[in-house]
């Protein structure tokens, strides 16, 4: 059964709130763990105030700051924080183990899902695909977060850039990820593949893109029994071992082999290469992909395909919803602890969307959230109550010609 929040007779503000559910003590329990030094900046006023900034979307250090001394008071009751000075800040981002918010957000979902067992349950694919019910789809990508110029030591990218890269593994209809890794932009995906993939069971499902097309990375999925389905890259050398029949979108159904030296001892067996045309954005569109499964209908593969998209959607939604444009740290402890305390909004944002029931898009839901950080509301409740109110009603016609009190309808005054 979930455990259900106790009613109280008073009203907090949002941000306390949103606060509320991340585990208690779980921050300075982590923190002692690794030797943080919280003597000028208690760890949990340090975890909040990273947060804030990414609920007010603050450009700079200073905006957090200045938008936390104003409302101190109401800061306080989010686990007693409390604002700080600036250098104090900026040496608690350069200095204090990243490592703290990343099992920190880890933690929290843990603790969510045990509280609400129904926040993650076992994600159902309907439609086509729903036979795959009993597998765990997962799907694969990396997100690029640019970064200014004095980061280009830190997170070397290309010559004159510097970028984060936050490598990911999601399941399929889930928004919490399963693996989440964090370096330097300049590594290809394919680099980080096998650690997004280690704990893949026999029977799982791999979802990924072009990226991430190594044949060493493919054979030992097949070895272990995964099955994978991505997109080919233009520059594949292959030979042709069969053919197969085709029908309705799918253009080809081949089964090839790798045909240069170096390629074909990586991967030595067979797969499937099928050519299709999907729907992109409302176009179709012509796309190849490879598979390892040699019984699936072609069908079949370009709808798991189109399943990957969830990660992609996923990615849309962090950026366009957090702050990730700008950031207050120049230094890769820095960048690390914006951009986990930024997943952990993420998480904490999506369980109040499943506590209220929340059907409209989530970028509304995060503008409330923002808007209301220092209302005294209840904001699970609120966010029920958001747009249910009905259209205003519409004038109805009045055949019968209206006329003051007392007088007729020639407009006589009638004695009495």
């Amino acid at each position: 059964m979930e455990q259900q929040q106790k009613a109280t007779g008073r009203l907090y503000n949002t941000l306390h709130q949103v606060v509320h559910h991340i585990p208690r003590w779980s921050i300075e329990r982590l923190a002692r763990r690794h030797g943080v030094d919280a003597r000028k900046l208690s760890a949990t006023s340090h975890v909040v105030l990273l947060m804030l900034g990414h609920l007010s979307q603050a450009r700079c250090l200073m905006e957090i700051l200045d938008d936390a001394m104003l409302h101190k008071s109401k800061l306080y009751l989010a686990r007693r924080s409390r604002p700080t000075a600036r250098n104090t800040f900026s040496h608690a981002n350069r200095t204090r183990p990243c490592e703290v918010a990343e099992e920190l957000y880890w933690e929290t979902a843990r603790h969510l899902c045990a509280v609400s067992p129904g926040f993650v349950p076992p994600k159902r694919v309907s439609g086509f695909l729903s036979r795959f019910n009993e597998r765990g789809i997962f799907a694969i990508d990396s997100t690029t977060f640019l970064l200014a110029l004095n980061c280009l030591e830190s997170f070397p990218y290309r010559k004159r850039k510097a970028a984060a890269k936050a490598h990911m593994r999601l399941r399929v209809g889930s928004f919490i990820p399963s693996v989440v890794r964090i370096e330097s932009g300049r590594p290809q995906d394919c680099t980080m593949a096998d650690e997004l993939t280690k704990d893949m069971q026999a029977g799982d499902i791999l979802l990924a893109d072009r990226g991430y097309t190594d044949f060493g990375f493919l054979h030992n999925l097949s070895a272990r029994k995964v099955f994978w389905v991505l997109r080919q890259k233009a520059d594949m050398f292959y030979e042709i071992m069969g053919r197969r029949e085709v029908k309705g979108e799918v253009l080809a159904d081949e089964e090839v082999r790798l045909k240069a030296w170096t390629t074909h001892l990586k991967y030595p067996e067979v797969f499937r290469r099928v050519h299709a045309r999907v729907e992109v954005d409302g176009k179709k569109v012509e796309m190849t992909f490879l598979t390892n499964n040699m019984k699936w209908e072609a069908r079949t593969i370009c709808e798991l395909y189109k399943a990957r998209w969830a990660i992609e959607v996923f990615f849309k939604e962090l950026k366009q919803t957090l702050q990730f444009s700008d950031f207050i740290g120049t230094n890769t402890n820095a960048v690390k602890w914006q951009i986990w305390t930024g997943l952990l909004v993420h998480l904490l944002l999506h369980y109040l969307k499943y506590l209220s029931s929340w059907k409209k898009p989530f970028s509304r839901l995060v503008g409330l959230v923002k808007c209301a950080r220092w209302v005294d509301c209840n904001i699970v409740e609120s966010l029920k109550l958001y747009g249910t109110a009905g259209p205003p009603a519409r004038p109805q016609p009045c055949y019968r010609q209206q006329y003051l009190a007392g007088f007729g309808h020639d407009g006589v005054e009638l004695m009495g």
